[in-house]
């Protein structure tokens, strides 16, 4: 069994008290999506998270100390608000156990960590200028959010820009989803098996996966640092959909005209911004794995 003789313990109140506070900071996100998925309404932008990834509203809710961290119980085992599976309890500390860790998790978790160190230590790459929204629209045979808002340009407008600028697409899952025209107009070809050779930390969709791979991480990463990736992701998307070809203005998006250079030059700014605030959340999670995977530090 993993030692928890040199963890940090939180007397039993505070973490309590952190619990409680935890799920009213998750629920500013997860009570108004509750509310629009049971009327039938979506917003663009902060449903996104919920709908692409296939991680339940209430997983960013239950607050989970992840690995590394003791909590001190003096409660009977039958009280445990947390799955067996994963916790240990020794002379009255509960604890995340990496030991009890199956062969198949560890070999996933340290695939992500592979994952988000090979991301980390390639060259950002910022003169995307979100051009991938604008590939999947080309020629307007397949719209992936007309149900929810219509184009703010003519469809010749959109064409011409995706055949006229440099398209440098990185990741697998943005770039698969491009019109099957687009797709040679792409300098690159990433693909699902040879992700971590593409992926870099300038990317909007790398940095937005990071609230993917803390979910795919839970409970060892621990809900506050998850709840830390998905706001991030929130902001990344809204920065995606400003500079998409969609009218996003009635849910007060004012749009990123990257079909202007000054566009161009805001997207770029803001895209550094937000790889910057994500480049200190990777190195939180490639942490937090490591001690899970490998029970060591960076």
């Amino acid at each position: 069994m993993t030692s928890h003789a040199s963890l940090p313990v939180l007397p039993m109140a505070t973490w309590a008290q952190r619990l409680a506070d935890h799920k009213r900071l998750a629920q500013l996100y997860t009570l108004p999506a509750r509310k629009r998925r049971d009327a039938g309404t979506i917003h663009p932008v902060e449903d996104f998270l919920f709908q692409y990834y296939p991680f339940p509203i209430a997983l960013l809710e239950k607050w989970h100390p992840g690995v590394g961290i003791g909590l001190a119980w003096d409660l009977p085992e039958a009280c445990n608000p947390f799955t067996n599976r994963c916790y240990s309890v020794k002379d009255r500390v509960l604890f995340a156990d990496p030991d009890l860790l199956p062969a198949k998790r560890r070999e996933s978790l340290t695939w992500i960590l592979q994952l988000l160190i090979a991301t980390r230590d390639r060259l950002p790459n910022f003169a995307c200028h979100g051009l991938h929204e604008w590939a999947m629209v080309y020629k307007g045979r397949q719209i992936r959010h007309e149900s929810v808002a219509e184009l703010r340009l003519p469809q010749a407008e959109i064409d011409e820009l995706v055949e006229s600028h440099p398209i440098s697409c990185s990741h697998y899952d943005a770039f698969r989803h491009f019109a099957p025209d687009a797709r040679s107009y792409n300098r690159l070809n990433p693909t699902i098996e040879q992700r971590a050779n593409f992926e870099q930390p300038g990317c909007v969709h790398a940095n937005m996966d990071l609230y993917k791979w803390a979910a795919k991480a839970m409970p060892w990463v621990g809900t506050e640092l998850l709840l830390i990736c998905f706001e991030v992701a929130i902001e990344l998307r809204d920065l995606d959909m400003r500079a998409s070809p969609y009218d996003l203005t009635a849910w007060g998006c004012e749009p990123i005209q990257i079909e202007n250079p000054e566009g161009r030059k805001i997207y770029e700014n803001e895209q550094k911004r937000l790889a910057f605030k994500a480049l200190a959340v990777r190195e939180k999670l490639i942490y937090k794995l490591q001690f899970a995977a490998f029970k060591q530090s960076i």
